[in-house]
């Protein structure tokens, strides 16, 4: 038996692997599945305009972007649901001329557009546009309703997914692990992955030496009613990034906020996305602003995920994803399913949760304050 603690957008991927490979797997949740940061993001797929500057991590983004449109696809033939997966680019663009310098820089796939074109591209921009950095491979996926096809693909697997199970514990003894515990009793597991998101490093019963400092990292967002093909693409300006939707919404987001698990939406938060998006679009003005939310990203001190193996054997930890948890979502699953297998990918040594160790004792102080 191998425990998945965590069903969102991570971990239900992993136990859809895992049971794909003949696996017995059964996910665990506090809450709601496919909720927290897989339901509150905004879907972008984009390693080349993040801008990523680690090397090997740009490189597992960028090779997890390649494998979406395979994997969206079998999750739509096994369950029914369409993710709709949007590969068609990825503006981002600059309002002055040192901002337009800067990204005429950016490498390859990314390419620079003059202003005439990138007004072709979105007329709704306002006027002063200089140009813009276009990553044609990039783009969006519908989190939420990824999250409803990982679920319905899983069911196909006969997946058990247990939601709204509260105070879940890991069990283990100096060396590995034994199971995990709950309200109704003990879970006996070889092998237990902890894919909890921004509650990451503080599951009970994890040993100091096996814990990660997961931080949540709150981001605000709020969605406008759009008509449809108003924003034809995902487009970053200065302060905010514009997501269309095919359900005619705009989302508009991220704040980036350190406030622990506060999920108020705040009127400074709304208001600079909204100063943002109406620098970059003034013809977004009259539209209705149709939600609001926050989430919490999962972030770790060096900006780069948790992925594998635990100084406990048998623990396993696939979290600290921080903006790209979403895109990372297939490549984490093939990973961490092969190290179940005890064939662990050299590619996951930088991700390696050993490299926390040190980190506990702040974690701890952290988790207490």
């Amino acid at each position: 038996m191998i425990v998945v603690i965590g069903a969102g957008l991570i971990g239900l991927a992993i136990a859809h692997e895992l049971a794909l490979r003949g696996a017995n797997v059964r996910v665990i949740d506090a809450g709601e599945p496919a909720g927290a940061a897989s339901w509150a993001g905004a879907g972008m797929l984009a390693p080349f305009t993040e801008s990523l500057d680690h090397g090997p991590y740009e490189e597992l983004c960028a090779r997890s972007l390649a494998l979406y449109p395979a994997f969206v696809r079998a999750l739509f033939e096994r369950g029914g649901v369409d993710a709709r997966l949007r590969l068609d680019g990825i503006l981002e663009v600059a309002f002055t001329h040192s901002e337009a310098q800067r990204l005429r820089n950016r490498p390859s796939p990314v390419r620079f557009l003059e202003r005439d074109e990138v007004l072709r591209l979105e007329p709704a921009l306002a006027g002063s546009v200089v140009g813009a950095a276009f990553c044609a491979a990039e783009g969006s996926v519908d989190n939420r309703r990824l999250g409803r096809a990982l679920l319905a693909a899983c069911a196909a697997l006969d997946v058990r997914v247990d939601a709204h199970v509260r105070g879940v514990a890991l069990e283990a003894d100096t060396r590995r692990v034994l199971g995990v515990r709950g309200p109704d009793g003990f879970i006996p597991a070889a092998q237990v992955v902890n894919a909890t998101g921004a509650w990451a490093g503080s599951l009970r019963g994890v040993p100091d030496r096996a814990r990660v400092p997961v931080v949540p990292v709150k981001g605000q967002m709020l969605a406008l009613a759009m008509p449809r093909e108003f924003v034809r693409r995902t487009t970053w300006v200065p302060g905010a990034y514009l997501v269309p939707r095919d359900d005619g919404r705009l989302l508009v987001g991220a704040t980036v906020e350190e406030a622990g698990f506060d999920r108020r939406v705040t009127a400074r938060g709304v208001r600079a996305l909204l100063d943002a998006a109406l620098a970059g679009m003034p013809s977004l003005a009259d539209l209705t602003v149709a939600e609001t939310w926050a989430g919490f990203r999962p972030g770790s001190p060096d900006g780069l995920p948790y992925l594998g193996e635990t100084e406990i054997a048998g623990y396993y930890v696939a979290s600290g994803h921080y903006r790209n948890g979403i895109l990372l979502a297939p490549v984490t699953a093939s990973l961490i399913a092969d190290a179940l297998a005890g064939k662990a990918s050299p590619s996951l040594a930088p991700f390696s949760p050993r490299r926390a160790a040190g980190a506990a004792r702040t974690l701890t102080a952290r988790a207490a304050s």
